[in-house]
Formats: C-alpha cells, structure tokens, sequence
C-alpha cells in the first residue's frame, strides 16, 4: 500500500475553513485507541461475566475480542478510504443516503455514550465505598452515584479543556489498575494458593445451555472491548491515516484484549466465582483476596474510580457534543444548539443529557431484577452492536465508490461474518440478553424519534 501524504496543516477544506491540524502520530493513536478500550466494562462487569459462565469468563473475552477486531477491519477500511471525523454516521449515510437511518445511527451512538456513563457512575459509587470500607445499602450507593453524575455536569458546563497528551496519564493511571490486578494475582497463584480448575469450569444457570450463557455473557463482555470506533473520529488529525491506522488499531485491541483474557483468567483463579459474580467491584476483591493487609491493594478501589469517572465524562462530553450538533443542523430541536454566553458549552445539550442519565440511573438503581452496571453496560453493547452491523453493511455496499486513494481492505468474507456476529449479539432468542436492556434502548430511541418528529412538524408548519 503507497504511503499518502497527509495535507499541510494550513490547507484549506472545501467550504473554505482551514483543516484540523495533523498532532497524532503511531504513539499518541495507540494511547488514545488503549485509553479509550480500558475503563468501567473489566473493572466493574468481570464478576457478572463469571456469573453467567463461571470460571470460564476468559471465554466470552475472548470472542468479544474476536467480534470487535472484524468490526475493526470494517472500520479499517472505512476510516482509510474517507479519512473524515464523523464516524458510523458519515459511513451509513454514504452507503444509504437515508437520513431518518443516519440520525437514528447518530442517536444511537450518543445514546450508547449516556448509559456507558450511568454504569460508570454506579461502578464509581460503589467503588467509592469499598475505598473507604463503608458497609451502606443501595440507596447511599445510589445517592452517591447521582452526585457523581452531578458533578460530571458541573465539570461539563464550566468547559474542559481536551488534550490527547493528557490521555497518556489517563491511561497509565487506567492500565496500572489492571496490571496491579495481574501481578498481585501471580504472586497470589506462584503461592500455590489459586484454584486453577475453576478457569476451565462451565458453571451455568439452570435454564441455559452453555451455548447461550457463552452467548449472552459475550454480549456483556462486549461492553469492555467497546471504544476502538471513537478512534476513527480522529483521522483528520492524524498524521497519514492511510498507513498507520491498521497497525495501530490492531495494536491496541490485541494489547487490551490480552490483558482482559489475562485479569479474567487470574480473577476466577484467586476468588471463586459465586463471590466474584456477587460483588460490584469485582477487581477489587480479587486483590484484597490476593494479598490481604498489602498496602498497594488498598489502591485499587481509587484507581477503578480514576478509571470509571474518566470514562463518564468522556462518554457525556461526546453524548452532548453530538445532541448540541443534531440541534445545530436542524435535526433536533434548536434549543439543544444553546451554548453558554461565556463559557461557551453547549448547556442545553449538557442538561438534557444528563437528565437523561440520572433518569437512567435512578431507574435501574431501583429495580430489583438486574443489577446495574451489568443492565446498563449491555445497553451500551447492544446500541453499539446494532451500529456494528450497520457498518459491516456499509463496507460492502460502498465497495462500488471508487475514491481513487490507496487504503486497507477488510475482503468480503470479514464484513459478513461481522454483520452476522453482531446481529447474533443483538438478538434476544440467540444472545439470551435480559428484557431491560431492549427496554431502555427502545425507550432512548423513542425520545430521539420524538424529538425528530417534533423539529420535522415545526419546519413544515414554517414552509
């Protein structure tokens, strides 16, 4: 594949406004893909993996690592051939045309961000009490969360400086978790105190064949392998797309999706899985069984905070920049498109959204049948996997746009089988997914649906 040079910082796009200025090379795009995949799912969902399969939740890692690199060849594919910023949405509307299909993929996406933040909420609250050894009930976690959420907003009104260089602490910070997680466990293993026959034990429920907790604990998995596709967002300000993105993002999945393999193999080793399926801070448990008294492993339930708060308002910065964008191009109502006077963010778009995400959190928090972070993170999997094979269609319908550029080729047979995986994933007859989750992600569309309704009643009534 020929090298293509990168435009200069100062070209000019076609509607006259300079380009995005090229800053990231090989190092700062594996960061930012490694940063953005590390974060609440490993920290918080390892237990409720294990309790679907039991000590074989390597498994469903595993294949959620193998859906999300087929996925990632379609993306490949498509970030390389229109290196622009705007993701699954600009690749659907090139392949259909269709702009009812275009918002509600854009919907989506903002929408997986909301409930990925609500379940990083309800991980930092419960994290937060482990950290400081308070014994409280689910009404304190659940108060805790909302004012984390809170403070979310306030941190998203004042207006946050982003900077991908900052993302090299946020993910160190992330990543020493998970290696701090791996080492203590090998400590704890090299002692000839590990149960090494629980990591190849199928310990399903009662009313599910094997075949279909494997099925439906990977739909949960997906949730932690998510992330990789915000990456194509930044290819106007990567330095030569084209030749490094490839690599790179098949770099960074292989080094989160090995460390996965590894903290699940080494958590149902040290703890056994009917403890670990019921503690909300899974990680967190495996270290303080591992190494008892250990100063370090004190740490751990702050990290996983650091870890899932940075995941929260990653997630609402981007659900309120795509909601203020759809009110600026008319899609949405206008008044998402308000931006502060002076701190110039998009408050509408912010407050709107995190309504949204207390609604969401006070909602689950409340219902007895699910438990949170798990009801709430398979959201997220299932809204994204619908996107996922949207695109995987994409691939193979914009295989007759010829762009007349050099760029990566996902063949024919990837883009099937990822469609065909992510449908299965999104299923409810074949990947065994709770009601729930189908509820909120119908129940979030809705709200999308009615608020497109609303601004396509207003401008006809205008004409």
């Amino acid at each position: 594949m020929s090298q293509i040079s990168p435009p200069s910082p100062t070209e000019a796009g076609s509607d006259g406004q300079p380009s995005l200025k090229r800053v990231m090379g090989p190092g700062l795009l594996l960061l930012f893909i490694v940063g953005d995949i590390l974060g609440t799912g490993i920290y918080a969902l390892t237990g409720q993996v294990a309790g679907e399969v039991g000590g074989a939740a390597w498994l469903p890692f595993a294949i959620a690592f193998i859906v999300a690199l087929i996925t990632a060849c379609s993306y490949l594919e498509l970030v390389t051939k229109y290196p622009q910023a705007a993701g699954a949405a600009l690749y659907v509307h090139k392949a259909f045309g269709r702009h009812v299909l275009t918002f509600l993929v854009c919907f989506a996406v903002m929408c997986s961000g909301i409930t990925s933040a609500s379940a990083a909420s309800r991980a930092f609250a419960a994290n937060l009490t482990t950290g400081f050894g308070l014994d409280v009930g689910n009404g304190v976690i659940l108060l805790i969360a909302l004012g984390f959420m809170l403070l979310v907003l306030a941190v998203n009104l004042r207006g946050v400086g982003e900077s991908v260089k900052m993302n090299v602490v946020l993910t160190a910070v992330e990543l020493s978790g998970l290696l701090l997680v791996i080492l203590i466990s090998l400590y704890f293993i090299a002692g000839g105190n590990a149960d090494f026959s629980r990591v190849v034990a199928f310990e399903t429920a009662t009313d599910k064949s094997v075949f279909l907790a494997v099925s439906a604990a990977t739909s949960l998995a997906f949730f932690a392998m998510v992330g990789f596709e915000d990456s194509v967002n930044m290819a106007e300000e990567t330095k030569d797309p084209a030749r490094i993105f490839p690599r790179i993002m098949f770099t960074g999945i292989g080094i989160t999706g090995l460390i996965y393999i590894l903290v699940s193999i080494c958590a149902v080793a040290v703890v056994p899985v009917g403890r670990l399926a019921e503690s909300e801070t899974p990680l967190s448990t495996v270290v303080q069984t591992a190494a008892p008294g250990f100063p370090i492993s004190d740490l751990l339930p702050f990290i996983s905070m650091f870890a899932v708060a940075n995941s929260a308002l990653i997630n609402m910065l981007m659900a309120s920049r795509l909601l203020y964008g759809m009110g600026k191009q008319g899609v949405l109502p206008s008044f998402l498109a308000k931006v502060h006077p002076s701190r110039r963010t998009p408050q509408a778009a912010i407050v709107f959204t995190t309504a949204i995400a207390l609604g969401l959190i006070t909602f689950v928090s409340l219902s007895p049948d699910s438990p949170v972070v798990a009801l709430l993170g398979g959201t997220t999997s299932l809204l994204l996997l619908a996107v996922f094979a949207l695109v995987n269609v994409s691939v193979l319908v914009l295989r007759r746009d010829e762009t007349g550029v050099e760029h990566f080729n996902a063949g024919r047979v990837l883009p099937v089988v990822g469609t065909i995986t992510c449908l299965y994933l999104v299923l409810p007859w074949s990947s065994g997914r709770p009601a729930g989750q189908y509820q909120i992600a119908g129940v979030l569309l809705a709200i999308g649906v009615i608020l497109w309704v609303m601004t396509w009643w207003s401008a006809k009534r205008k004409v």
